[in-house]
């Protein structure tokens, strides 16, 4: 089965209902800009909730590394990079942090994803997001999707996600359209921005299963 991630949580509620549902990975949101952002102390009280083993991702935005050291203390262990990071910035915050580092990027066309790849090589994952519209005041959580058969012939040499206008309505043609080594949610599973929905992410993570 395909493992999947709930990104963008904000209450106890949902978090225990994205740990109930089998999420492999939970995201937390630090981008003020984002309806999904959280201080410090509420997500510290958040990420004591979810059990070992699965993963607590920070999201962020060009993160600088005071950012990065305050997130390490809140109990995060993972990071994922949403703005417009090189390989090498990529790189040295793996090795500052010494924690897994995620490379997220919007993507249109194939050479976006070609650019996507290359800047990823550095980290241990790769989650491929629409690519925000130029307006837009966020790099992800838009419900957005590109244009997966640009997938069909390129295939990342590291793990990768799926991410992008995903909910449990789209996400089987998703997995039958590609392979990726797991999907990711946000405004898929919500009633309003920043809002999630307890029974959208059981429905989310029953189409998974099933797709």
């Amino acid at each position: 089965m395909t493992r999947f991630k709930i990104c963008g949580l904000s209450t106890p509620e949902t978090v225990d209902a994205a740990v109930a549902a089998g999420a492999f990975a939970l995201g937390f949101v630090f981008f003020p800009p984002s309806p999904r952002h959280l201080g410090l102390d509420q997500a510290r009280a958040l990420i004591a909730r979810v059990p070992a083993g699965i993963a607590r991702v920070a999201v962020t935005v060009d993160a600088d590394d005071a950012l990065l050291d305050a997130l390490l203390e809140t109990g995060i262990d993972t990071l994922q990079l949403h703005g417009r990071e090189s390989a090498d910035r990529v790189a040295a915050v793996r090795a500052r942090t010494r924690r897994p580092v995620w490379l997220a990027r919007g993507v249109a066309t194939a050479a976006d994803i070609r650019s996507a790849i290359a800047a990823a090589s550095p980290a241990d994952a790769l989650l491929l997001d629409a690519k925000a519209p130029a307006d837009a005041p966020l790099p992800g959580g838009n419900g957005l999707a590109f244009d997966w058969r640009l997938l069909h012939d390129v295939r990342p040499p590291l793990p990768w996600g799926l991410s992008g206008g995903l909910d449990a309505e789209t996400v089987a043609a998703a997995l039958a359209s590609v392979r990726p080594a797991f999907v990711d949610v946000s405004s898929g599973v919500e009633t309003a921005p920043g809002i999630k929905s307890i029974p959208r992410i059981k429905a989310f993570a029953q189409a998974v299963s099933t797709a």
